[in-house]
């Protein structure tokens, strides 16, 4: 098992750490999240993504009402160890929207 304390995240005042979502095979960015250290810890037990919903204040695994699951292929994180990137198999769409990824517009 991996040793997350041993790690160090660096989570904010809230507990929370922003995870960036990545299409495995692409590496088209598909969406942010944010993450508690539990929502980490069922994300590695499950292989797919779960996060927390800091509107709703609960857990929810990406697509467990959609259908559109996150499996996880890869997790790492940055220098800082103040996010965390998550490479996955992405079913179906993303973003809520029913586009394939969150960042479908541009400035």
């Amino acid at each position: 098992m991996i040793n997350l304390k041993a790690i160090g995240f660096k989570y904010d005042k809230n507990g929370l750490i922003p995870a960036i979502i990545q299409d495995y095979k692409t590496n088209e960015v598909l969406m942010l999240a944010y993450m508690n250290a539990e929502s980490l810890k069922r994300t590695i037990k499950l292989k797919k993504t779960c996060f927390w919903s800091r509107s709703r204040q609960e857990y929810w695994v990406k697509g467990e009402t959609s259908g559109h699951y996150q499996f996880v292929k890869d997790l790492s994180y940055d220098c800082d160890a103040d996010a965390i990137l998550i490479k996955v198999r992405q079913v179906g769409a993303a973003c809520h929207t029913g586009n394939r990824s969150c960042f479908y517009r541009s400035v």
